[in-house]
C-alpha cells in the first residue's frame, strides 16, 4: 500500500510536494517538521472517535478509541506540506506511525484552503472495517473514558489533547466537545469502586 501511495504521489509531477491531511494527532503531534501548514476543510468525510484501539489507547481486554476519518459530512483539519526532496525518506516513518497494520484506507482528498484547493493524502476508515465501532452509547463512551489505557496513555487524554490541539489552530469540534462533556459529567466513583476498577494497559 505504501508503494502504491508513493507511485500515486510520483504521478502528480516530477517536483510535486506531498500534502498530508491531519485531523487528530497529526494536528498536535505530527512527528515531522512540515514546511508549511494550512487550515484545510475536507467535504465528504468527518472526524469521529469510532475506531477501536487495543494497543495505543486501550488493551484487548479493555479496548480504547482513536479518531478516524469517515465518509459523510465535512472535517476541518490541517494540511501539512512535505517538500518533494524529503518525501521518500519520510514516507516509511509516516507509514509506520499511521499504518503499522493495514487498518486505514489511504486516500487522496481535495482540501479547501485560504490559499486555494489542494489534494492531500488522508488516512480514512471504512464502515466495513472490523475496527469501526459503530454507534456507541453515552454509557459506553463514559466507561471507555474511565477505564481504557494503552501504551501511549488513555483514550480520555488522547481525546482531550485532540480537542485542545484543534482549538490551538482555531478549529472547534462541537461533537468532540459534547463527547468529552460525558466524561466531565460522570459522577465520582467511591473509593471502593476505584480500588476494584480494572486497570487497562
Amino acid at each position: 500500500m505504501m508503494a502504491d501511495t508513493l507511485a500515486q504521489w510520483r504521478s502528480l509531477g516530477p517536483r510535486a510536494d506531498l500534502w498530508v491531511f491531519g485531523y487528530a494527532s497529526l494536528v498536535w503531534r505530527p512527528e515531522f517538521l512540515a514546511a508549511e501548514q494550512r487550515l484545510a476543510r475536507v467535504h465528504g468525510h468527518h472526524r469521529c472517535l469510532q475506531m477501536w484501539s487495543r494497543v495505543n489507547r486501550g488493551t484487548p481486554e479493555r479496548p480504547g478509541l482513536v479518531f478516524a476519518l469517515m465518509a459523510g459530512g465535512s472535517c476541518t483539519g490541517m494540511a501539512l506540506r512535505v517538500p518533494h526532496a524529503q518525501v521518500e525518506a519520510l514516507m516509511p516513518r509516516l507509514w509506520a506511525r499511521e499504518m503499522p497494520n493495514p487498518v486505514y484506507d489511504p486516500k487522496w482528498l481535495r482540501c479547501e484552503t485560504a490559499q486555494g484547493p489542494l489534494h492531500a493524502l488522508a488516512f480514512t476508515l471504512s464502515r466495513h472495517s472490523p475496527n469501526f465501532t459503530g454507534a456507541l452509547s453515552e454509557a459506553r463512551y463514559r466507561d471507555i473514558f474511565a477505564h481504557s489505557h494503552g501504551r501511549y496513555g488513555s483514550t480520555l487524554d488522547y481525546a482531550r489533547q485532540t480537542l485542545h490541539g484543534l482549538r490551538a489552530h482555531g478549529i472547534e469540534d462541537r461533537a468532540l466537545a459534547r463527547l468529552l462533556k460525558i466524561a466531565d459529567d460522570a459522577p465520582p466513583r467511591s473509593a471502593a469502586a476505584r480500588v476494584a476498577a480494572p486497570r487497562g494497559g
